[in-house]
């Protein structure tokens, strides 16, 4: 339940959120995996930073399934 008056606010973080996991930022995550893949193959890159960064993707772009999840599971 959302207090009155804050569907304008509820849309603009909609709006937000559909901005920074939409294809501009599925492509960036695509090019960054791709590239911290290469440095570390070439040894220009620490193995603990490289899953550092590939976790992360993994962490920004699965947050709602993982929020649900723990929703969820505490019931």
């Amino acid at each position: 339940m959302d207090p009155q008056g804050s569907g304008v606010l509820v849309s603009a973080m909609q709006w937000l959120q559909g901005t920074l996991l939409g294809t501009v930022a599925t492509v960036a995550a695509v090019i960054a995996v791709a590239a911290v893949g290469f440095m570390m193959l070439t040894g220009r890159l620490d193995w603990r930073f490289g899953a550092t960064v590939i976790i992360g993707c993994f962490i920004i772009f699965g947050a709602a399934s993982i929020v649900a999840g723990i929703q969820a599971a505490s019931g």
